[in-house]
């Protein structure tokens, strides 16, 4: 994964984000059910509050936390909900998978597999599921759910798969043209005892 850390924020915009988080909460918003609250062609947009209290999330329906996609290269990742919330971090890969911690009107607060935490709009992400491979040595992807099944490639930590489906302690994940069973331990993006179906 790959992250920019942008300059540091000068004090008037800081006074600024703590004017905007006392505004009063905005209303909720009907959103889409793909998995991320979102409808797929909404731009980065500002929420009509930019609030981020804690207390103040509104939801769109669907379960807090759960597991989404960075639907683009190049996603923003804010303070807080709003346009006016400086970028503290920028995401470059498409499909990474990210965790929904929080919801705010058309913003998430997303928790990323090192535990970086800040918010996106909606829209930039996706309901569509993957994986990381984690741990400190390669993984092996095998043809069938089983330790002895045949061995299909080897991923290094860090390495990104499709997601499709998961039973008891495998998962069955598309990545580089290969398609096979990881061990749900080895990846990070589903969480221990979840259903995941094509």
């Amino acid at each position: 994964m790959v992250r920019f850390f942008r300059h540091a924020v000068p004090l008037a915009a800081l006074l600024l984000a703590f004017a905007a988080a006392s505004a009063p909460a905005a209303p909720p918003t009907h959103t889409g059910t793909d998995g991320t609250g979102a409808a797929s062609d909404q731009q980065e947009a500002e929420p009509q509050s930019d609030a981020a209290h804690p207390d103040a999330v509104v939801r769109s329906g669907l379960p807090v936390p759960r597991f989404v996609t960075l639907r683009s290269n190049e996603v923003n990742v804010r303070t807080g909900p709003g346009v006016r919330y400086p970028v503290e971090w920028v995401f470059v890969k498409a499909g990474m998978p990210v965790e929904i911690t929080a919801e705010f009107d058309t913003w998430r607060r997303i928790r990323d597999v090192e535990g970086t935490q800040g918010w996106v709009h909606q829209s930039t992400l996706s309901g569509r599921r993957g994986i990381i491979v984690t741990g400190q040595q390669s993984r092996t992807l095998r043809r069938d759910a089983a330790s002895a099944s045949e061995a299909v490639a080897q991923l290094d930590p860090g390495v990104i798969a499709k997601l499709r489906k998961c039973k008891g302690p495998w998962c069955q994940v598309d990545v580089g043209g290969f398609r096979g069973w990881l061990q749900r331990d080895e990846v990070w993006g589903v969480y221990p005892k979840e259903e995941v179906g094509e």
